[in-house]
């Protein structure tokens, strides 16, 4: 079930007039009260914009974090001067106890018409993750519809996901409509060849997606740590590599399932070593299937690296999630940043998801480059493990 066929958008609503209701994802990085990546807050600017060109009034709301109770340095104060910014008008805001409570429930009856109106954290209040449908329906008496526009919590059933869809008629937004559109692509009507690379830490986190991705693919390129697993399963030596050696048979069914669907496989070749992960410490490169019980695969090699960049050559799709390495130290960031190069400059449909891989193709400058950044993580890859998103499932036609 890709949604997109029987999706509301705001195409179906008239909100000239009316209160709106709408989830967006400002689940951001902060530091002393200051907003470090901007993305997702200009990612869901294209909904807002075009709500409040149509007459619309705003109430937003979002989580920030996993708070559990009220928690100072976790409240949307910075968002909503941010976004004020960008909108060039006043974006309200008033530290409450939650979106559901009492004082937040005056504030936002006191909003005039054409304001925007940003809620506090959703997670202050507990009944958020239990879905409560008493919180639900205080949201709902917000507005006279609701617009989802957060696809990187449509994956969580919440009360400001999928408790207030219930209550009001649902729409999605446009950022949650494009996601859909891309995401909903790849496995529809990809261009061929249609080539994935997957890294990350354990196979088992992305088994699921490469296990339904195998009958929509030509060839699969696994890096970090995760292609250890893969190549212990295969009788290598990989020393003191993470990975996870209690999933060899699901290793081994990957493997098989691949080779069964004519999907080519590819490892890396070589990789660059050490015996711990310190910034600057002294490395080795070493075949990956040979590497010193003494020493631990950090990064993709030379060889691994160039064999990646020759073989992406001639794809017309190219889906890309998770790191190649310990990309958070340097200097073993050097293969998903080449890989990154690589991607953006291929004559491919390109879609990048994760946060390593996003700041990958942030640090290369090449963002710009890329047809489909996804604001998704989780509900990305569960979306291409073919699940049906409790957020989503609200959104369309029955």
């Amino acid at each position: 079930m890709h949604y997109t066929g029987n999706l509301r958008t705001l195409d179906d609503i008239d909100p000239s007039g009316k209160r709106i209701l709408c989830r967006v994802d400002f689940n951001v990085p902060l530091s002393n009260g200051l907003v470090l990546d901007e993305t997702r807050i200009q990612a869901a600017l294209p909904t807002i914009r075009e709500l409040l060109s149509r007459g619309a009034t705003l109430i937003l709301l979002s989580h920030l974090g996993r708070p559990t109770k009220v928690t100072a340095d976790l409240r949307l104060k910075p968002i909503a001067l941010l976004l004020s910014k960008f909108l060039g008008q006043e974006v309200r805001y008033a530290p409450t106890d939650g979106p559901g409570s009492p004082e937040q429930q005056t504030f936002v009856a006191n909003a005039s018409p054409g304001s925007v109106t940003l809620l506090e954290n959703t997670r202050f209040d507990n009944r958020e993750i239990h879905n409560d449908q008493a919180l639900s329906r205080i949201l709902a008496s917000y507005a006279s519809f609701f617009v989802n526009d957060a696809f990187g919590t449509a994956h969580r059933a919440h009360a400001s996901t999928e408790g207030v869809a219930h209550l009001l008629p649902s729409t999605a937004g446009r950022l949650l409509e494009l996601e859909l559109t891309n995401l909903g692509g790849l496995l529809d009507s990809p261009q061929r060849p249609f080539k994935m690379i997957m890294g990350g830490a354990k196979v088992s986190d992305k088994i699921d997606v490469m296990a339904n991705l195998l009958s929509h693919i030509d060839e699969l390129f696994i890096g970090g740590a995760m292609a250890y697993t893969l190549i212990l399963a295969q009788g290598g030596q990989i020393g003191k590599s993470l990975a996870e050696k209690d999933k060899i048979d699901i290793a081994n069914k990957l493997l098989l399932q691949a080779k069964r669907k004519s999907v080519t496989i590819h490892l890396p070749e070589d990789s660059v070593c050490a015996r711990h992960i310190t910034p600057d410490v002294t490395t080795e490169t070493y075949s990956s299937n040979d590497i010193p019980s003494n020493m631990m695969g950090l990064d993709a090699g030379p060889k691994a690296v160039a064999s990646f960049k020759k073989n992406l050559f001639g794809a017309g799709t190219v889906l890309w999630n998770g790191p190649l390495g310990a990309f958070e130290t340097s200097p073993f960031d050097n293969g998903t940043r080449a890989v990154a190069r690589t991607v953006a400059e291929l004559d491919a449909f390109t879609v990048v998801g994760g946060g390593d891989s996003i700041a990958a193709i942030r640090a290369a400058g090449v963002s710009h480059k890329i047809d489909h950044i996804s604001t998704g993580g989780g509900a990305s890859l569960e979306f291409l493990e073919g699940k049906i998103l409790p957020g989503i499932a609200t959104l369309t036609i029955r």
